[in-house]
């Protein structure tokens, strides 16, 4: 099993109250899955897509990702595996303004030292840009994009370095229906293709349709799991 979260609790202080954000999860995660994470807004998606991605902690529990106690690892260790293992798509982009499109999208290649020689750096690069509708914008700086060439930009950016997980909170949301199920369509074959595990959080109803493993959170908790 790629991913196993037992027992998952959550609480975020707020002054001297505590707020519960997660309360007692337990899910399997398959390596090659393609996973929704749904429900309604305040319901724990994105806090539990956050933890699996190593980005937030949690509470109580534990978490373990390719055999490795999440719980156990170091803040180094943390950083190596976030880098080496996962890819964000997230919905406010995080595109760097310095940086134009190419470059945006190469930079994780050269963070985590992976992608080859500089011409095959390139060819990664191009070939996400043009599955994306970006080969005419290469040279672009984010600003001179809009939102939906922006998310898709990001898009590309997580998916770059082949990582075996990939976590994307809304990916779609700013995205036309066409662009959408295009870039959907590109996830979905480097899924089957590569055995890439993706998890969604979304409200988006291709995204349902098209995975495997759908996770359905209320107030905090699974209310119901569905495989296909």
């Amino acid at each position: 099993m790629l991913i196993q979260v037992k027992n998952l609790r959550k609480v975020y202080p707020m002054g001297r109250l505590e707020v519960p954000a997660l309360k007692g999860i337990n899910l399997e995660i398959k390596e090659g899955d393609f996973v929704s994470i749904a429900g309604p807004s305040g319901s724990g998606k994105t806090t539990l897509l956050n933890i699996i991605g190593l980005i937030d902690s949690y509470t109580e529990g534990s978490l373990v990702i390719d055999d490795l106690n999440i719980g156990n690892q170091s803040r180094q260790e943390l950083t190596r595996l976030r880098r080496e293992l996962i890819g964000f798509i997230f919905q406010s982009f995080n595109l760097l303004p310095v940086l134009n499109v190419f470059e945006n999208v190469e930079l994780p290649l050269i963070i985590a030292k992976k992608g080859g020689t500089k011409a095959q750096r390139r060819e990664r690069v191009n070939y996400l840009l043009e599955e994306a509708g970006l080969a005419d914008r290469l040279n672009h700086s984010p600003a001179e994009l809009s939102g939906g060439q922006q998310q898709r930009v990001a898009i590309a950016r997580a998916l770059v370095t082949s990582p075996r997980i990939v976590i994307a909170d809304e990916p779609t949301a700013n995205l036309d229906s066409d662009t959408g199920e295009k870039i959907l369509g590109l996830m979905k074959k480097i899924n089957k293709e590569d055995k890439t595990t993706f998890i969604f959080s979304t409200h988006d109803p291709v995204i349902w349709q098209m995975a495997d493993h759908i996770v359905y959170l209320h107030d905090g908790n699974i209310k119901s799991e569905e495989r296909r």
